[in-house]
């Protein structure tokens, strides 16, 4: 298995850029815990967004970035468990031939993913998987 280290998509040819276009439910942690995503463990701190995503897929975001990538609909406010959108924020993502692994940088949780998934990287030094089939179906090329 491929192990990721040092990663600068930006400066891969095969890298292109996309946004994420999802409604998404969001629970806010009462306590410091971790829910296991297809990818591996996601460890969470009191106030961190726990979230399903339209794929059923679940993940948690640190409080400190939710707000930057999530905006409330309907009447839900801001930091009130309830749906969200994700907003438009640009993504450089590259499709992995192989299987690999890499860590995560909140919590520095291993995340695994299979041939075929997406390596994402949101900023520099942080990185996300995603499963091929939720992929395709939540982003968007720019």
């Amino acid at each position: 298995m491929l192990e990721l280290k040092n990663i600068d998509l930006s400066q891969d040819a095969a890298a292109a850029r996309f946004a994420k276009d999802e409604v998404v439910h969001v629970v806010f942690a009462t306590a410091p815990g971790e829910l296991i995503s297809r990818e591996g463990p996601n460890r969470y701190a009191a106030g961190d967004a726990l979230i399903t995503g339209s794929t059923g897929d679940r993940w948690s975001v640190s409080r400190a970035r939710f707000d930057a990538k999530y905006q409330p609909i309907a009447a839900a406010d801001a930091g009130e468990d309830g749906r969200y959108r994700s907003r438009p924020l640009p993504v450089l993502a590259k499709q992995m031939p192989e299987a690999f692994t890499l860590a995560r940088s909140a919590g520095g949780d291993m995340l695994q993913g299979a041939a075929q998934d997406w390596l994402l990287q949101y900023a520099p030094g942080d990185f996300g998987i995603i499963e091929n089939a939720r992929f395709l179906r939540v982003y968007r090329p720019l």
